[in-house]
């Protein structure tokens, strides 16, 4: 957890008489990857300094998951008086204050911030401020100054890209939607990716009338399918509108005097008008190699990211890549694991690389949805008639008093006669929560008899898993 870390790593690094580097290692990026790397690296002996042009912390710290999960909390009041009047309770609806929450977050932003300061500077990791770039295979610049190093890691994330469509400059990103001065009361996402249907439910959920636009029939292409069409079911639920398989080559943004105008083409060619306060263009992100100057030290770039080897080691074997600049896996822990397992292997002498399967992954959509593993289709094009599929949807308890619409979807995936578990995936609430616990039965290669075999906690939806049939 972020307040409770610790490094565990012990000095082995051997220490060199002369050297004619500024550092040992000088880590470009203080994200999540950037900063596990430099303070592991430190903590084996090496002399190592960071470089970081905006706050530290990264992505997921000061724009992304963490003050993106705040807001789902917030977003969650709304229901509560609804549903407390199911068990007995009345409760006032309340109003919504957008600036105090706004800010609010921003305060534990900083906050952040100055906590992974402080850890840099326990760890002896001298921290730079401001962008750096290459000057040579061992050298880059940072404004005006410029440092060596024996070896460069570079740990500088990615950034939110938009279609190439008429009026996209009258969009915000996931980067604006922290800071958006007033509250929108007409909201459109552009794209079903999970920034986008988060967004989404975020903004439902506070009282935007939310509409949202994807090319594709459902959200979350990528994921299982049934996980797909149940989130989208129950956002439609919560009031979300859709407009799917639209004609992307159609769409134009205008500015109005009372907002934005969104115009396109349905799937079956008919013209559509969407007037909204603000759009979000969530189709996707790239990593962020622009102010790299990565030709001066002669690095390589495959699909606008960079290449990298098992060991994170680019072409220049002594410069490193890690996290979502690699475009490998683009999740705050794989990114931390990278860089761990780097400075295992550079400075702790203990070679080791990263698994990049059963990796689990949430989207904090409302419904929540999680999974591990391999999905339905998935599976089925590796192992065809030998998978088999346990399935179950039902009805939270909690709901059963508090009204609404809300299910819980469960799926297990298992391959052959022993039912070797591939797969599991879930729809529903603390559908996170449940299936960090399930990882460790993908992981270990666990089967279906497993789950079984182990006691239920009744009553409890997690309880499914190991009750399904």
């Amino acid at each position: 957890m972020i307040n409770n870390e610790k490094t565990t790593a012990s000095k082995v690094f051997p220490k060199k008489a002369m050297t004619s580097f500024d550092y040992d290692l000088f880590v470009i990026g203080a994200g999540s990857g950037g900063l596990a790397a430099a303070k592991r690296a430190a903590a084996y002996g090496a002399k190592v300094a960071i470089a970081e042009g905006d706050l530290v912390g990264g992505t997921c710290v000061i724009r992304g998951c963490v003050p993106k999960k705040l807001m789902v909390y917030a977003s969650h009041f709304s229901h509560f008086p609804q549903e407390a009047a199911g068990y007995g309770w009345t409760m006032p609806a309340g109003t919504f204050d957008w600036i105090k929450l706004r800010d609010a977050i921003q305060t534990e932003v900083f906050r952040l911030n100055q906590f992974h300061i402080g850890l840099l500077k326990k760890s002896n990791v001298e921290l730079i401020s401001g962008f750096a770039k290459f000057i040579d295979a061992h050298t880059v610049a940072v404004g005006d100054r410029q440092f060596t190093a024996e070896r460069i890691l570079i740990s500088v994330g990615g950034e939110a890209s938009k279609p190439n469509s008429s009026g996209m400059e009258h969009t915000v990103t996931s980067k604006e939607m922290f800071l958006l001065p007033q509250f929108p009361k007409r909201f459109a996402v552009i794209g079903g990716g999970y920034i986008g249907v988060e967004f989404a439910g975020i903004m439902r959920g506070m009282g935007s009338e939310v509409t949202q636009i994807i090319r594709d029939r459902a959200i979350l292409r990528g994921f299982d399918e049934d996980v797909r069409i149940n989130v989208q079911e129950g956002m439609v639920n919560h009031g979300i509108n859709f407009q799917t398989c639209i004609d992307s080559s159609t769409l134009i943004i205008t500015k109005s005097d009372h907002g934005l105008v969104i115009n396109f083409n349905d799937a079956s060619g008919k013209s559509q008008t969407v007037n909204v306060d603000v759009v979000l263009a969530a189709t996707g992100r790239k990593p962020n190699l622009a102010p790299l100057s990565l030709e001066q030290a002669k690095i390589e770039v495959v699909n606008n990211a960079i290449a990298v080897k098992d060991d994170s080691s680019t072409n220049q074997p002594h410069i490193y890549a890690i996290g979502d600049c690699t475009d490998r896996v683009n999740l705050t822990p794989v990114a931390i694991a990278e860089g761990r397992a780097f400075a295992d292997t550079v400075y702790g002498h203990t070679p080791r690389s990263i698994s990049y399967t059963s990796i689990p992954s949430a989207v904090f959509s409302q419904p929540e949805a999680a999974t591990v593993g391999l999905s339905e289709e998935q599976a089925r094009k590796l192992y065809g008639d030998h998978v088999k599929v346990y399935q179950s949807k039902f009805r939270p308890m909690f709901y059963s008093l508090a009204g609404g619409h809300a299910k819980t979807m469960m799926k297990l995936i298992v391959v052959g006669k022993e039912e070797r578990v591939l797969g599991v995936h879930m729809v529903g609430k603390d559908a996170a929560e449940i299936i960090q616990g399930m990882a460790l039965v993908v992981t270990m290669g666990g089967y279906k008899k497993d789950l079984d075999n182990t006691m239920a906690m009744h009553p409890t939806a997690a309880e499914e898993f190991v009750t399904m049939r």
